[in-house]
């Protein structure tokens, strides 16, 4: 089969595409192509699988009716996927306990393909890596494992994922695609089978590399303005301003771009920017405004934390067995994604100054919370609070009164609210915010 073939053969479904990594990247991808052609959904996950098959997706973030009508098979069989002959990899890029990049997933998921890649399939990378990751790691394993010629044999390319969990606005279809292709026969065969899916069109770039580059910046560029905006707040704190109050004044300026303090966790913004500072080390080079960025961010929650335990002792009381209720614990609002979160590091550091602290959250699995932190979440909060902090702003606690929080506040409590939502609206308790 030639590799021009492909497209065609899809549409014809005399070829199946397949999905490798079916998290919030790799599943609504899946299910959008299941729509047009045949697809092959990869996991190793068997409780995953089992869920998807039922029409449940286990983040949360897909509807049970987008499962519907689609042609999909769930699978974790190395013999099934290789009836693909279009193969995506989404599977996560993590960092390690340093910072650096984990490449295991993407590496793993690599060598599974390549142990079933033919002549003539194509293999796409969505990925978060650094620039040359999917070129100088991904492809030689292919090769290797294959027996095959990259170019002659098979044809790869790289298009970044651009999924917002919790963003029900800027979806899979309605957000320009980035692809590219390791020539220009499988540039156009990447761009029209994405064609398929994302109504509002691709962007082709002239490289796998440029493609890679302008993922990875995209979350580096948010990381540093929040960074900023975090270094801002603490200034502003010490000065005795609202940092809130101060960007809506800013903001009357046409040209203001408007940015917010807050915790950065999750698996992009959290983490991406290492990505770059791992790249830029290799080339002997230390990009000296990421990595301060990246710290400022890391540390925000070791801040929040001292600064709440500041209030507590202002109100003449002792941080030791002062009862301190934290609300929310994913990475960010309205998901029930908990990895890197950075609310795990105000627990922990409230706790190493004695304090007494309880957890909720009406989105995060208990048992996800407690496997990964060590933190067991309450199913509803109790009472006598010295401290209240609102660290994530789930749409369950948007509208919430000072009359709740004064229900379970003990004399003298603070609201600590991490992203300003109750700014203006709290008279009797105390309060403090970014």
């Amino acid at each position: 089969m030639a590799t021009g073939d492909i497209y065609d053969r899809l549409l014809q479904k005399k070829a199946k595409l397949a999905l490798v990594g079916l998290g919030y990247v790799g599943l609504p991808l899946a299910l959008a192509f299941a729509k047009e052609v045949p697809v092959i959904g990869f996991d190793i996950d068997e409780g995953k699988l089992a869920k998807l098959r039922r029409g449940e997706d286990p983040s949360g973030e897909v509807e049970a009716e987008c499962f519907e009508g689609s042609d999909i098979e769930f699978t974790s069989s190395e013999a099934r996927l290789g009836e693909a002959g279009f193969y995506i990899v989404a599977v996560p890029t993590p960092i390690d306990r340093s910072n650096n990049p984990d490449l295991k997933p993407l590496l793993e998921a690599t060598a599974t393909v390549g142990r079933v890649l033919k002549k003539g399939d194509y293999v796409v990378y969505e990925s978060t890596v650094y620039p040359g990751c999917t070129e100088e790691e991904c492809v030689p394993i292919l090769e290797r494992l294959s027996g095959l010629k990259e170019g002659e044999d098979f044809k790869y390319g790289y298009s970044p994922e651009r999924i917002n969990p919790g963003d029900k606005l800027h979806r899979l279809d309605n957000t320009i695609k980035i692809v590219s292709g390791c020539d220009g026969t499988a540039l156009e065969t990447i761009a029209k089978v994405y064609g398929l899916v994302v109504k509002a069109g691709v962007h082709r770039t002239g490289s796998i590399k440029v493609a890679e580059a302008a993922k990875i910046i995209e979350n580096t560029q948010r990381d540093v303005n929040i960074a900023l905006m975090n270094e801002l707040s603490i200034i502003f704190s010490r000065i005795g301003v609202n940092t809130y109050e101060v960007l809506e004044a800013a903001g009357t300026k046409w040209n203001f771009q408007r940015y917010s303090p807050g915790l950065v966790g999750g698996h992009c913004i959290g983490v991406d920017p290492y990505y770059l500072v791992h790249k830029a080390a290799e080339k002997k080079y230390h990009p000296q405004i990421i990595s301060a960025g990246r710290f400022i961010n890391d540390t925000m929650g070791g801040y929040i934390a001292k600064r709440v335990v500041k209030e507590i002792i202002s109100a003449g009381k002792s941080s030791v067995g002062s009862r301190v209720l934290v609300m929310g614990m994913t990475f960010k609002e309205n998901v029930s994604d908990i990895r890197n979160s950075k609310v795990v590091d105000i627990v922990k550091e409230m706790k190493e100054y004695g304090c007494v602290v309880e957890v909720v959250d009406p989105r995060a699995d208990r048992d996800q919370v407690w496997q990964e932190y060590g933190i067991r979440l309450k199913e509803t909060p109790g009472q006598d609070y010295d401290a209240i902090v609102v660290a994530v702003c789930h749409r369950e606690y948007m509208e919430l009164s000072e009359d709740y929080f004064c229900s379970m506040a003990s004399p003298g409590a603070v609201l600590v609210d991490v992203k300003g939502i109750y700014r203006g609206k709290i008279g009797r308790l105390r309060y403090w915010s970014l």
